[in-house]
């Protein structure tokens, strides 16, 4: 399993790290939601100078769907890319709406925050996230 909850870090809220030998790989894992089924699909295009901040977008992007449209996304296809100082993300996003039956959502998730909030890379090469999310 890529990620571990962390309930030592807050106490109103939902902390995780994720990591991946790659970026892709992190950013697949910080938005992994197991029991979503592949029904919809929508693109995701996002940029930003900093790559922290755009792991904090696509994030955001995820919770945005699920307010908007009431769908459950998860990253089907994801690509990063790094060009004149920026990052950009391509992804295509796959998942299903709602539905109460399938899907007990316990806690709403409303944000990401910056609390904590890193991506770094390790020694041996991999990527590791500290996200806490807003709940």
């Amino acid at each position: 399993m890529p990620y571990r909850y962390h309930d030592d870090i807050a106490t109103a809220d939902i902390a995780f790290e994720a990591w991946g030998a790659t970026l892709e790989e992190l950013f697949k894992t910080a938005a992994d939601a197991e029991t979503i089924r592949c029904t919809e699909t929508v693109p995701c295009f996002l940029e930003n100078t900093a790559l922290d901040l755009l792991l904090f977008d696509f994030l955001g992007e995820l919770i945005f769907h699920k307010d908007a449209g009431r769908l459950l996304l998860r990253p089907k296809e994801l690509s990063l890319t790094e060009e004149d100082g920026a990052w950009e993300l391509a992804a295509e996003l796959c998942g299903e709406a709602i539905d109460a039956s399938r899907h007990p959502l316990n806690v709403d998730v409303k944000a990401v925050t910056l609390h904590r909030f890193s991506l770094e890379q390790e020694p041996d090469g991999t990527w590791r996230a500290m996200v806490v999310l807003d709940i």
